[in-house]
């Protein structure tokens, strides 16, 4: 089933594809697209985390998400939707959300890149801290809500970024640790429309999802 992978990047790279583990925290609209992207692509070890169910909600930008399964763990879905492409996956899930308290059951695992693609400031500075200590390549999403120009996205460090709130956050977070290593961030230079609630479509967190994909995957065919 690639064949047309194997024929653009090479026998030997694919099998570091096949033999590398991400870990992907948040399933959601860019969570679901990352996850996607890099199935497809021949990643098959997968740990995948997020403690919430679908909803109706999410129907208009999530992947793995339809009308038949509304109310189920986005973990179990999403581990369902990988095998029914790939059978040879490796899925692992983990219905639980991360924070301080669970952070080292990560240290189970041999975890060779992280995508974060969770909303939470506080699990995100987690995972930053979690991937410097370690040195695991990490690739985070800022935030996407009230954008609607995907092409706006880049791939950058959090140090270059503008315009966004979420990122505002880590950049100062990132400054106060002091450290010299790039903490690498799918972010958008759109300014986010004023609206009262956060509002979202597919295209800009679909990108943002993608983006964490190829950055993984560009990382794999560099090394």
């Amino acid at each position: 089933m690639f064949e047309r992978v194997i024929g653009l990047i090479g026998e030997e790279k694919f099998k570091e594809i096949q033999s590398k583990t991400i870990l992907i925290v948040g399933l959601g609209g860019v969570g679901g697209y990352a996850l996607e992207s890099l199935v497809r692509s021949g990643f098959q070890n997968l740990i995948l985390i997020d403690h919430d169910n679908v909803d109706i909600t999410n129907l208009n930008r999530q992947i793995i998400t339809t009308s038949k399964n509304i109310g189920k763990s986005k973990v179990s879905v999403a581990k369902e939707r990988v095998l029914l492409i790939n059978p040879n996956c490796q899925v692992t899930i983990k219905d639980i959300f991360l924070d301080e308290a669970n952070i080292d059951i990560l240290d189970e695992y041999q975890i060779d890149y992280i995508v974060d693609a969770c909303d939470t400031v506080k699990t995100k500075k987690l995972l930053i801290d979690y991937s410097i200590k370690n040195q695991i390549d990490l690739i985070s999403s800022m935030g996407t809500a009230n954008k609607l120009d995907p092409t706006k996205l880049m791939i950058t460090d959090i140090r270059k970024t503008s315009y966004d709130p979420l990122a505002k956050i880590l950049r100062k977070y990132v400054a106060e640790k002091k450290t010299n290593k790039k903490v690498m961030v799918v972010s958008s230079i759109e300014k986010p429309k004023d609206n009262k609630k956060l509002s979202t479509m597919t295209f800009v967190p679909a990108t943002a999802g993608i983006l964490c994909a190829n950055y993984i995957t560009k990382k794999v065919l560099e090394d």
